[in-house]
């Protein structure tokens, strides 16, 4: 049976990206690319873990983990090369149709590698109804940012949560489980390597 996963870098005191993200700061001011060092400086080391964030036949994704566009599409003046087609270039290592929630309607974005991005303006339920028809048998993962998590988690619709947890403390930005109930889970495994600590969880509280 197909499982709805979610892998998030994440930092010591809860922060899934710091303040004021942009153009300039995707991840925020003063986060960089801290949080997810162990994917770049040690990746033999973290090969089943790099290798199972990417596994999935759909995934979901908040509109600011496509892009720092705000507000209507028209208005992005960014666009110098341009429409925006998200951060990743032309071959994203999703190889999966995305689902990216919005307020905005948006025509789809067909990429190299299987990657198409999707844009949902009816809201979470939604979009999941669309990922999990389009990824089968496979899994659906929930790519982020922080506010899209806390949704999936706030509606129980996150099975497995995988947390992978960098020694470092931001201080401020995009906190995970902000405004969530009282919510448990099991944990089916704790692996550390010399730059993150993986925690994987499954989902108690109904």
């Amino acid at each position: 049976m197909s499982l709805v996963s979610c892998d998030v870098g994440i930092s010591m005191d809860g922060y899934v990206a710091g303040p004021d993200q942009s153009l300039e700061h995707p991840l925020g001011v003063g986060a960089g690319t801290v949080l997810h060092t162990w994917m770049f400086d040690d990746p033999d080391a973290n090969a089943p873990e790099l290798a199972a964030i990417t596994d999935a036949g759909a995934f979901i994704m908040g509109r600011n983990m496509f892009g720092p566009v705000r507000g209507p599409w028209e208005s992005w003046d960014g666009a110098a090369n341009g429409p925006w087609r998200g951060w990743w270039g032309e071959d994203p290592p999703y190889h999966a149709p995305v689902f990216v929630l919005t307020h905005h309607p948006h025509q789809s974005i067909e990429m190299a590698g299987g990657t198409t991005f999707h844009f949902v303006a009816d809201g979470p339920e939604a979009a999941m109804e669309l990922a999990r028809r389009a990824a089968g048998e496979r899994n659906v993962a929930i790519g982020g940012g922080a506010a899209t998590i806390n949704q999936y988690l706030a509606a129980g619709l996150i099975d497995e949560l995988r947390l992978h947890v960098a020694p470092v403390v931001l201080g401020a930005g995009e906190r995970l489980f902000s405004g969530l109930p009282l919510t448990e889970f099991e944990q089916l495994g704790a692996r550390a390597t010399r730059l993150v600590t993986h925690l994987t969880y499954r989902r108690t509280t109904p």
